[in-house]
């Protein structure tokens, strides 16, 4: 793995100290996130343990985690313009052409 410089440093050792916190059921504040960060002898840019606990207060950090992957989708209407199947029964799926290739052939 490369290192990382800059700022996607300190957002990465930011994010991991606030979880480290939420992990070790702790509060996530700008105090205890910096006293992470001087903890493993680690310099942020100033703004980013503030902002980071300002995002994961009050239960963000629970939403953040739980929320992976997102509502799952709306189920989608079959035929629903016009088809030749007769009401109750279901479209037949047509099958798909396989279309053989020499690799030698170029």
């Amino acid at each position: 793995m490369s290192a990382i410089y800059g700022a996607n440093k300190d957002e990465f050792v930011t994010s991991l100290a606030a979880i480290a916190l939420y992990d070790g059921d702790a509060e996530i504040t700008a105090d205890n996130i910096n006293t992470l960060l001087a903890a493993s002898n680690n310099v942020v840019a100033p703004y980013w343990p503030g902002m980071f606990a300002n995002i994961l207060k009050d239960g963000g950090a629970e939403k953040l985690v739980f929320s992976v992957g997102g509502p799952a989708p709306a189920p989608v209407a079959v035929a629903a313009a016009g088809g030749d199947a007769p009401a109750g029964e279901a479209p037949k799926e047509e099958k798909a052409k396989v279309e053989e290739v020499d690799a030698l052939d170029g």
